[in-house]
This record gives structure tokens, sequence and C-alpha cells, in this order.
């Protein structure tokens, strides 16, 4: 049974900068970024790995391809990894054919072999099977390869293959751009309309009531006159 989750392993697991982070499938098993791929490396119960037959491996890829080694560094990465993940060697079925077109071993995403790490060659002329009969296994125990018959081969682990995906980090960057600027945009315009409104209540001058001048009225002119006569008499 496959745990769902996520790992990363190795240089390419770590941000560098605006450096891309690998993207692997999202799905409910392990997928293990490493240089330009991501390997899904097919274990059962504790993480104990399963033998399987060649196309029991071909359908628990699904749309995915089998194990293809480019390079040395992805074959040491293979044998480190299946040791610690299957807890012991188990060896590994490759996505490699025959192909009688070249006369010679392909990838199954029919790109050439340009690393090859062969236990003793791949001895076309003495295999005793048919050609259309012939896959390809890691040894995990020695990293080396060995041509055996796809029909009567004892089964084998299942290391799953695909390309990492990095169509996603650009629009998901530009959305995080975004939603960053916009959030500086309405906090800066808050902080202006605060200060104005500070501003406002702070530097109004202070000032006191005065009524406006009136002139007296009559009566009050006629009361005036009549108290200074008063006084004078």
């Amino acid at each position: 049974m496959d745990v769902p989750k996520r790992a990363c392993w190795g240089p390419n697991a770590e941000w560098v900068g605006f450096t891309p982070a690998p993207e692997c499938p999202d799905d409910e098993r392990m997928w293990v970024p490493f240089g330009q791929s991501c390997y899904h490396f097919v274990h059962g119960e504790e993480d104990v790995a399963k033998r399987y037959s060649i196309d029991q491996a071909r359908d628990k890829c699904g749309g995915f391809g089998l194990l293809t080694v480019p390079n040395a560094q992805v074959n040491n990465f293979v044998v480190d990894y299946s040791l610690k993940q299957w807890k012991g060697n188990i060896n590994i079925w490759l996505g490699m054919y025959y192909s009688s077109d070249v006369d010679e071993f392909k990838w199954n995403d029919e790109t050439p072999l340009s690393y090859k790490n062969w236990e003793d060659g791949p001895n076309i002329e003495d295999l005793e099977m048919p050609l259309v009969d012939t896959c390809v296994m890691l040894h995990a125990s020695s990293g080396k390869w060995e041509n055996v018959s796809c029909s009567r081969q004892e089964e084998n682990g299942v290391v799953c293959e695909t390309a990492q995906s990095k169509l996603r980090f650009p629009l998901l960057l530009a959305l995080v751009v975004l939603s960053v600027v916009v959030i500086l945009g309405l906090s800066l315009v808050f902080w202006f309309i605060q200060q104005r409104s500070s501003s406002g209540l702070f530097l109004l001058p202070s000032f006191e009531y005065h009524p406006p001048f009136r002139s007296p009225t009559a009566d009050q002119t006629c009361l005036v006159e009549a108290e200074e006569f008063e006084e004078m008499s």
C-alpha cells in the first residue's frame, strides 16, 4: 500500500533565491525530485518493496514511465535511495527495450542510451530468447544492468518516473506579488487618510466666541440720556 505523502531528496529539493521549486505530481503517491525528474518507488506495507512482473510494473506506473537512467548520478541515486526506501537490495525494472530497427537498446520514450552501465555488455548475440522478449533490470547491489527475459524473469522492484513540471510556479509567484502590491497599496491609502484626519483635529486654531457688536436701540439711548440728566440735576 502506497503511503500518501510528498518527499524531497538531494540538492534540487532546496530553494535557492527565486529558483523554481521542483513540481512533482500531486497525487496519493510519494514522489521524490532529483535532477530533472520525479521518481516514485513503489512499495508495499511498512515501506517494504513488493516485486512485480514487467506487465504489472507498467500497470503500477499508470500514465507514467518506468525508470530511465540518463547518467551515473541518477543511477547512483536510485541505488542509494532504494536501499533506504525498500530496506534491502531489490533489483529494478528499467524502461528499456531492444529496437530491431537500429539493432540496439533504447529507452521506452525512444531516446538513445547516452549512458550505459552493463554488467557484461548487452550480449544480444548470446541471448536465448526472442528480442521482443528482452527486458533490462538494474541490480540494486551493484548498480549494473542486465538483459533478461520479460516473460520468464522473476519479479523485480518498480520505480516510476516523470519529468518535473515548473509551469505552476510563475503563476503562483505572480499571484503572490500581486497580492502583496494590493495589500501595500491599501495600507498606504489607509495611512494617508488617517494622517489627514489626525492633522485636521490637531492643527485647527483655537478661538473664543465673541458676539458681534450691535448698536444700542432707541429705548436704550433714551434711558442713558435720562440717567445723565438726573445726575446733572
